[in-house]
Protein backbone atom coordinates (compact mmCIF):
# COMPACT_ATOMS: atom_id res chain seq x y z
CA UNK A 1 0.00 0.00 0.00
CA UNK A 2 1.43 3.28 -0.69
CA UNK A 3 2.10 5.64 2.06
CA UNK A 4 2.73 8.68 0.80
CA UNK A 5 -0.24 11.20 -0.26
CA UNK A 6 0.37 11.59 -4.02
CA UNK A 7 0.81 7.86 -4.20
CA UNK A 8 -2.72 7.20 -2.91
CA UNK A 9 -3.92 9.44 -5.07
CA UNK A 10 -1.81 7.93 -8.18
CA UNK A 11 -3.45 4.68 -7.30
CA UNK A 12 -7.23 5.73 -7.06
CA UNK A 13 -6.54 7.19 -10.55
CA UNK A 14 -5.09 3.90 -11.89
CA UNK A 15 -8.67 2.31 -10.51
CA UNK A 16 -10.61 4.40 -11.98
CA UNK A 17 -8.89 4.57 -15.47
CA UNK A 18 -8.33 0.68 -15.73
CA UNK A 19 -11.95 0.45 -15.49
CA UNK A 20 -12.62 3.18 -17.73
CA UNK A 21 -10.23 1.06 -20.31
CA UNK A 22 -12.13 -2.25 -19.75
CA UNK A 23 -15.17 -0.64 -20.80
CA UNK A 24 -14.12 0.74 -23.76
CA UNK A 25 -12.08 -2.69 -24.72
CA UNK A 26 -15.43 -4.72 -24.22
CA UNK A 27 -17.40 -2.73 -26.79
CA UNK A 28 -14.48 -2.93 -28.96
CA UNK A 29 -15.03 -7.08 -28.39
CA UNK A 30 -18.66 -7.23 -28.31
CA UNK A 31 -18.40 -5.04 -31.98
CA UNK A 32 -15.76 -7.65 -33.16
CA UNK A 33 -18.30 -10.71 -32.35
CA UNK A 34 -21.20 -9.01 -33.69
CA UNK A 35 -19.51 -8.58 -37.00
CA UNK A 36 -17.85 -11.54 -36.82
CA UNK A 37 -21.27 -13.57 -36.42
CA UNK A 38 -22.85 -12.21 -38.58
CA UNK A 39 -20.56 -9.80 -41.61
CA UNK A 40 -22.70 -7.17 -43.07
CA UNK A 41 -21.37 -3.50 -43.98
CA UNK A 42 -23.43 -2.31 -40.07
CA UNK A 43 -21.79 -4.05 -37.83
CA UNK A 44 -18.58 -3.47 -40.10
CA UNK A 45 -18.95 0.33 -39.38
CA UNK A 46 -19.94 -0.13 -35.91
CA UNK A 47 -16.79 -1.81 -34.72
CA UNK A 48 -14.68 0.43 -36.87
CA UNK A 49 -16.24 3.62 -35.19
CA UNK A 50 -15.42 1.52 -31.67
CA UNK A 51 -11.98 1.47 -33.04
CA UNK A 52 -11.87 5.27 -33.36
CA UNK A 53 -12.96 5.94 -30.58
CA UNK A 54 -10.01 4.14 -28.44
CA UNK A 55 -8.17 6.28 -30.47
CA UNK A 56 -9.22 9.45 -29.70
CA UNK A 57 -9.51 8.49 -25.92
CA UNK A 58 -6.03 6.87 -26.09
CA UNK A 59 -6.33 3.85 -25.65
CA UNK A 60 -4.94 2.35 -29.04
CA UNK A 61 -2.36 4.07 -30.97
CA UNK A 62 -3.69 5.22 -34.59
CA UNK A 63 -1.59 2.37 -36.56
CA UNK A 64 -2.78 -0.54 -34.18
CA UNK A 65 -6.31 0.81 -35.07
CA UNK A 66 -6.05 0.78 -38.62
CA UNK A 67 -4.24 -2.44 -39.42
CA UNK A 68 -6.84 -3.92 -37.38
CA UNK A 69 -10.43 -1.79 -38.94
CA UNK A 70 -8.00 -2.94 -42.24
CA UNK A 71 -7.83 -6.86 -41.39
CA UNK A 72 -11.58 -6.27 -40.62
CA UNK A 73 -12.29 -4.53 -44.16
CA UNK A 74 -10.71 -7.50 -46.09
CA UNK A 75 -12.70 -10.33 -44.00
CA UNK A 76 -16.16 -8.27 -44.62
CA UNK A 77 -14.46 -8.49 -48.46
CA UNK A 78 -13.58 -12.00 -48.11
CA UNK A 79 -17.60 -12.85 -47.13
CA UNK A 80 -19.09 -11.10 -49.81
CA UNK A 81 -20.26 -8.36 -47.63
CA UNK A 82 -21.64 -5.34 -50.22
CA UNK A 83 -19.35 -2.43 -48.12
CA UNK A 84 -21.74 0.99 -48.73
CA UNK A 85 -20.45 4.13 -48.46
CA UNK A 86 -21.37 6.12 -44.89
CA UNK A 87 -24.28 8.65 -46.22
CA UNK A 88 -23.35 12.21 -44.92
CA UNK A 89 -26.22 14.59 -44.93
CA UNK A 90 -26.01 17.23 -47.10
CA UNK A 91 -23.76 20.17 -46.03
CA UNK A 92 -25.63 23.69 -46.42
CA UNK A 93 -23.32 25.92 -48.36
CA UNK A 94 -21.86 28.02 -45.75
CA UNK A 95 -22.98 32.00 -45.73
CA UNK A 96 -20.47 34.51 -46.40
CA UNK A 97 -18.98 36.22 -43.41
CA UNK A 98 -16.64 39.40 -43.07
CA UNK A 99 -14.06 36.42 -41.66
CA UNK A 100 -14.11 34.82 -44.76
CA UNK A 101 -10.79 34.39 -46.95
CA UNK A 102 -11.05 36.55 -50.16
CA UNK A 103 -10.60 35.19 -53.21
CA UNK A 104 -7.48 34.43 -54.76
CA UNK A 105 -6.25 37.70 -55.44
CA UNK A 106 -3.97 38.77 -59.07
CA UNK A 107 -0.88 39.14 -59.12
CA UNK A 108 -0.24 43.03 -58.29
CA UNK A 109 1.45 45.20 -61.45
CA UNK A 110 4.55 46.89 -60.63
CA UNK A 111 4.11 50.58 -60.74
CA UNK A 112 7.30 52.86 -61.03
CA UNK A 113 8.52 54.14 -58.40
CA UNK A 114 8.44 57.93 -57.58
CA UNK A 115 11.21 59.98 -55.92
CA UNK A 116 10.24 60.82 -52.36
CA UNK A 117 11.09 64.74 -51.67
CA UNK A 118 12.01 66.34 -48.72
CA UNK A 119 10.84 69.52 -46.82
CA UNK A 120 13.75 71.28 -47.91
CA UNK A 121 12.98 70.02 -51.51
CA UNK A 122 9.16 71.13 -51.22
CA UNK A 123 9.83 74.95 -49.52
CA UNK A 124 12.52 75.74 -52.75
CA UNK A 125 9.64 74.27 -55.42
CA UNK A 126 6.87 76.14 -54.09
CA UNK A 127 9.67 79.37 -53.55
CA UNK A 128 10.26 78.55 -57.12
CA UNK A 129 6.27 78.35 -58.06
CA UNK A 130 5.53 81.70 -56.47
CA UNK A 131 8.32 83.61 -57.95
Amino acid sequence: MPIIKSAKKAARQTVKRTEHNKGIKKDIKAALKAFKTNPTSETLAHAQSEYDKAVKKNLLKKNTAARRKARLHAAAKAAGVKLVAAKKPAAKPAAKTATAKPAAKKPATKKPTTKKTTAKETKKSTAKAAA
